[in-house]
């Protein structure tokens, strides 16, 4: 697993390498001004581009492209730098200085390297610097971004107004939320992080997942082994109007890995199902000695979905996962059943439904998801999975950020089969937050996959159940 960073938490890591470390800032921006050409001389290469700029603003990271520039310019390439005005730091006063090249007077090259704002822009983008942004976009360049695209917010990945939309950023040191959130993994590109000496002091960062982190979860299953060994799932899930949503959980539960899977649903749900899924046990009856329960995809907002959640929560002691109807009428008809709970509870809302539960505005929420999450966490003591294009999953202390996937994924029925394969995953005996982690993973890899061949745009949750036996041999090879 990687780390991710807050600004904070970077600013802290930079403080502690300078003064705790006594490695001089100088020789850590000559370090990462070197990293961020070495990245442009490949790139060079690979497209053929005969021209370079630099754009590079007034701070510390207009610092490390004036270093950049310097390299490139020692290396033989034709590169040039356009400079913003303004009160420089001491740092990026110190390399311009040194920068013994030539300046440009317009956006217009092969590739542009922007070096306007760092991580730590937290305010609205304006004037000559929204426009220099807009050119870069305008330019039809190949644009390698230094650290962060300019006007990206570092924490929550929201444009300040604008941003550059970057085919590249180079990561300096570790990886920083703003890549991950809301609009960062349109903006960043690619990301390539560069170690350059820079020691992180603390331990309490947020981490992705590597899919060598998700492949534990998935062991060699034991020969001598049958259908109790794996675990029983139950699923309250669909309605008459949601018959869908009922058959996807079911069928991703099958995928999953457990031995049972349990449906509980209406009785024309169970006609329409019964010779579609010959291996679900349909059920009127709530069984509470099953591994894990998921209840909500699909139900429909009741009085009655609330009090069976309610008395779930009061007697059943394994994992219950409550998602969309099932936080729907808690948020409806009162949060405070998740305080008088038995067993593990996660909740996995998206932004709307968070909404409601929180009471925050979806605004406020996508602005600090980690933290909102975290608070929700810790208040109610559940793990929260609060999903979205990046989904931030944490219990009050760990957080993970859920990248895997794509738009394939922004169709009806994802929540559906996310919910069945976690539910299964759980019951196969991966403790309740990491049953979340590899089923929006795994989940997310098989978005990867169909897409390849079908595109983004033609992807189906009938092609995803499909595909999930080639993300799961993905995960296991």
């Amino acid at each position: 697993m990687q780390k991710v960073l807050t600004v904070a938490q970077m600013r802290e890591a930079d403080s502690y390498t300078i003064n705790q470390l006594k490695i001089p800032s100088q020789t850590l921006m000559r370090r990462a001004g070197i990293a961020i050409a070495d990245e442009v001389a490949a790139a060079a290469k690979n497209n053929g581009a005969k021209k370079i700029l630099v754009v590079c603003g007034t701070g510390n990271n207009g610092g490390d492209g004036y270093v950049c520039a310097q390299e490139l310019k020692n290396r033989g390439y034709n590169v040039a730098v356009y400079a913003m005005r303004g009160n420089l730091s001491a740092d990026c006063a110190r390399e311009k200085a040194a920068y013994g090249g030539v300046y440009a007077q317009d956006i217009t090259a092969d590739i542009i390297v922007d070096c306007l704002f760092g991580t730590g822009l937290c305010r609205m983008v304006s004037g000559e610097y929204a426009q220099v942004i807009e050119k870069i976009n305008q330019s039809g360049a190949y644009v390698i971004s230094a650290d962060i695209p300019s006007g990206l917010n570092g924490d929550n990945g929201l444009a300040e107004g604008c941003a550059v939309k970057a085919d590249i950023t180079v990561a300096i040191a570790e990886n920083k939320i703003g890549y991950f959130l809301n609009d960062g993994p349109d903006l960043c590109g690619r990301v390539i992080k560069k170690d350059i000496g820079i020691i992180c002091p603390e331990t309490n960062y947020a981490h992705i997942y590597n899919d060598s982190d998700i492949k534990e979860f998935y062991p060699k299953r034991r020969r001598n082994s049958h259908k109790g060994t794996y675990g029983t799932a139950q699923l309250i899930a669909g309605s008459d109007r949601y018959i869908g949503a009922a058959a996807l959980a079911a069928e991703a539960a099958l995928k999953s890995g457990c031995g049972y899977v349990k449906l509980n649903t209406s009785m024309q749900n169970r006609s329409a199902l019964a010779a579609k899924l010959p291996q679900v046990i349909f059920t009127d009856d709530i069984d509470f000695f099953a591994d894990c329960i998921a209840a909500g995809s699909g139900c429909g907002v009741s009085e009655e979905l609330y009090k069976t959640v309610q008395n779930l929560l009061k007697v059943y002691s394994g994992t219950l996962i409550i998602d969309a109807d099932g936080l729907n009428c808690i948020a409806k008809y009162g949060n405070e059943i998740l305080a008088d709970k038995k067993c593990n509870v996660i909740i996995t809302p998206h932004i709307k439904e968070f909404s409601r539960l929180s009471k925050l505005s979806m605004d406020e929420i996508l602005s600090n998801p980690i933290t909102h999450a975290r608070n929700f966490a810790n208040e109610y003591k559940v793990t929260v999975f609060l999903k979205s294009s990046v989904s931030v999953l944490t219990d009050g202390e760990r957080v993970f950020l859920l990248h895997r996937g794509n738009s394939a994924l922004a169709k009806g029925g994802s929540g559906d089969m996310f919910l069945g394969f976690a539910c299964g995953t759980a019951a196969r005996g991966v403790d309740g937050f990491n049953a979340v982690a590899v089923a929006s993973y795994t989940l997310g890899l098989a978005a990867e996959i169909c897409a390849k061949e079908k595109t983004e745009y033609c992807v189906t949750s009938k092609d995803l159940i499909k595909n999930l036996h080639s993300a799961v041999r993905n995960l296991t090879v």
